[in-house]
């Protein structure tokens, strides 16, 4: 099983970023935890990180044949991007939503995800934890 991991804009700055509300790990640390505790369910991941919308439908389109399934956090793409909606739509790979805050209790704006409706599940408010129950909702969702 090969999973594709994708963290939009922002999360690059994990660590850095409001600490109170997404954490003081950084990207790296979370994703080298995710990648180290799941062996050996998981053959191979494939961890990308973008500011840029477009980067990220051309990773969805680059790697349709390679991943079982998809992690995504989308970061406030979440809430406007109808375009990596269409992304995951057209390759039809498993995908899950991430959100390390709970988006229902920020900005009214958070509180809708164009995205949400072409994934397996929507995970929020679990911080890091929730990237290993996107991935758990994968692995049982494609078994």
């Amino acid at each position: 099983m090969n999973i594709l991991v994708i963290n939009g804009p922002n999360l690059n700055l994990l660590g850095e970023r409001d600490t109170s509300i997404y954490g003081k790990e950084t990207l790296d640390q979370l994703m080298n935890k995710l990648e180290s505790q799941s062996k050996p369910k998981i053959n191979k991941f494939h961890f990308f990180q973008s500011n840029h919308e477009g980067e990220i439908i051309d990773v969805i389109h680059h790697k349709r044949n390679w991943a079982s399934g998809i992690i995504i956090n989308p970061g406030a793409l979440t809430h406007y991007s109808y375009a990596i909606r269409d992304a995951i739509e057209a390759v039809r790979i498993p995908t899950a939503e991430v959100h390390l805050s709970n988006i229902n209790n920020r900005e009214s704006f958070r509180k809708t995800s164009v995205i949400s409706d072409v994934c397996i599940c929507q995970i929020q408010g679990l911080g890091g934890k929730g990237y290993f129950k996107a991935l758990e909702a994968l692995i049982n969702y494609i078994k």
